[in-house]
């Protein structure tokens, strides 16, 4: 008999999605927010996401031997719990609801798992629901996806799960040992999205915008180090000013923040509006330093001799997202590869506890190698909603994709692009994309201001072939998920400017043929056109959006926004006035 794991998160109230494992390879997985159409799909649980699953895999819930979540109770024998309440005495009502009531939150969302899987026609007398630590979650999607056989350092950052913050482990033998663990309000990624908040964004979603901002500052400019230390192996923040609840929250119109009001008194008042200047350019500078320094100093404390010996360091948690660190990760002497899991949010938990399951009864998981794991569509699919759509899209099939977009991308035109399965995490890898020519002056800022309506301050990214990888990016380390940034060859920067951001690097998938066919003969066709093996590539929404799915969803915004091609599958639809 198939091992069968379902794998569902969104116990942090947002993120939710499903994965499936049978027999260890992972069949299918996917966001709920790309049916719900609601960026995050806050208070959901993944309905949609769990029975496109089910149905893709051609499964019955009667199949499925456990559904696995990434939320778990915490012992009031273990120091999580105490320790939360220690540090917040000043919330006395927190501290003590957590000493008596500390597992609430798991229990209430078990109940509504329970609930979700009734909706999915699971017998619950007939279902194991196997509950996972969070970090223990995150720390699985990045280890046993790795597919690294040596000893593998383990590294796990985010705002938090249960209480843990943060993770230091190691695998072995497909096992995963626990070395160190950080609780709430000892976040790094808690103080990188209070910062966040600060600087005008939303936490657990503009994050990586303060990463994109941090190049246009000077990091030297102001001294953040009181914000955090690291010291005899702890890491403490500083709750005069950050990752603060209760009493001690800057509040306006209303809504409490997760700085205090001492934050703004130090750094003046929070950011408003979209222009990235001083100076707030410089404070998003000296968080990112900030986070880059102490989040080193942690990983050569708890994982050195574990990289020193083999030189494999797995990573994952909201924190594994932040590229910058990534290259700097690199760059170690000590280390060897990285692989960083590419739904490192806590979307990817959902593949995290499936795995950890899975392996913990007996059947090891495959090695990611891809993310296409979501809804494809057939050129039926794409004319029949070209002919339910109300504004009767003009389209025509065409013979030779690649050919035909590189040519049109070439002439300087941005394209949308829908092919085979929809990617799972944050990053369009060819699947869901809008393309443009990165060597056609001003095509970003035609695709900033026209179709997705977003800051312009905000890098794009590339898509290359595995053969200009290692010219364009110095560098021949795997690079499939776009969760690295590297240092451009002068050259390049001059041949594709397009996709290099203010400080000279770029984040940039490398792509083997294997994986994605039809997306790299177009890179193919495109190198033969300019000279250059490479696509500017983002994701295909608009600001504020989730990713698009569906043919349905590419057509309506295509038609709310200036993009005037579209590809779906074989399907070219154009505006009018176009081809």
């Amino acid at each position: 008999m198939a091992l069968t794991i379902l794998g569902l998160s969104g116990a942090l109230t947002q993120d939710p999605s499903a994965a499936l494992y049978i027999d260890g390879k992972l069949v299918a997985a996917a966001e709920e927010e790309r049916f719900v159409r609601e960026k995050h799909a806050k208070n959901r649980m993944p309905y949609e996401a769990a029975k496109f699953c089910l149905q893709f895999a051609g499964i019955m819930p009667s199949d499925v031997d456990a559904v696995a979540i990434p939320f778990a109770s915490i012992s009031l024998g273990k120091k999580a719990r105490w320790h939360y309440a220690k540090r917040y005495w000043y919330a006395p009502d927190r501290a003590l609801d957590v000493i008596f009531a500390g597992n609430r939150h798991f229990h209430r969302y078990k109940k509504r798992i329970e609930w979700c899987l009734v909706q999915l026609g699971f017998d619950l007398k007939k279902v194991e629901i196997v509950p996972v630590e969070h970090h223990l979650a995150h720390a699985a999607s990045a280890y046993h996806c790795s597919g690294f056989h040596e000893k593998t350092a383990i590294l796990g950052i985010d705002g938090k799960g249960e209480y843990a913050t943060t993770f230091f482990g190691y695998g072995e033998n497909g096992k995963i040992h626990k070395i160190k663990e950080f609780y709430d309000p000892d976040s790094l990624g808690g103080l990188y999205g209070a910062i966040t908040e600060f600087l005008g964004f939303e936490m657990l979603d503009g994050e990586y915008k303060v990463m994109g901002m941090a190049p246009y500052g000077n990091p030297n400019k102001y001294d953040f180090s009181r914000l955090a230390k690291f010291e005899n192996g702890e890491l403490v923040i500083n709750t005069d000013y950050a990752n603060v609840i209760g009493i001690r929250r800057h509040k306006e119109n209303g809504k409490g923040f997760h700085f205090s009001p001492k934050l703004i008194e130090w750094l003046g008042p929070k950011r408003v509006g979209d222009i990235a200047d001083a100076p707030y350019i410089h404070y998003a500078a000296s968080m990112q330093k900030l986070f880059e320094d102490l989040s080193l100093q942690m990983i050569d404390h708890y994982l050195g001799d574990i990289l020193r010996e083999t030189g494999k360091l797995a990573f994952s948690g909201g924190g594994a997202l932040n590229v910058k660190l990534n290259q700097k990760i690199i760059a170690r002497p000590e280390l060897k590869e990285l692989f960083v899991q590419p739904a490192s949010g806590d979307a990817g938990t959902a593949v995290g506890a499936a795995a950890y399951v899975s392996v913990e009864r007996g059947v090891p998981v495959e090695k990611m190698e891809h993310v296409h794991l979501g809804p494809s569509f057939s050129n039926e699919d794409v004319i029949a909603a070209c002919a339910r759509h109300p504004a009767q899209p003009k389209w025509q099939k065409i013979n030779d994709v690649p050919l035909e977009i590189a040519k049109i991308l070439a002439d300087g035109n941005p394209v949308a692009w829908l092919q085979g399965r929809m990617e799972f995490g944050p990053r369009a890898l060819g699947g869901r994309s809008i393309l443009g020519c990165p060597s056609v002056p001003g095509v970003a800022d035609r695709i900033n201001e026209q179709i997705k309506f977003r800051e312009r301050w905000r890098p794009f990214c590339p898509s290359m072939l595995d053969t200009v990888g290692p010219q364009m990016l110095g560098s021949d380390h795997p690079a499939p998920f776009m969760t690295f940034t590297f240092e451009v060859a002068e050259e390049w920067k001059n041949r594709v400017p397009e996709v290099v951001h203010e400080d000279g690097t770029s984040r940039a998938q490398v792509l083997e043929r294997k994986f994605n066919p039809r997306y790299y003969d177009l890179m193919n066709e495109l190198e033969k056109l300019t000279g250059n093996g490479v696509v500017l590539n983002t994701s295909l929404n608009r600001r504020g959006e989730p990713m698009i799915c569906s043919p349905t969803d590419a057509l309506n915004m295509f038609h709310d926004s200036d993009l005037e091609y579209l590809v779906m599958e074989d399907v070219l639809v154009t505006k009018p006035n176009k081809r």
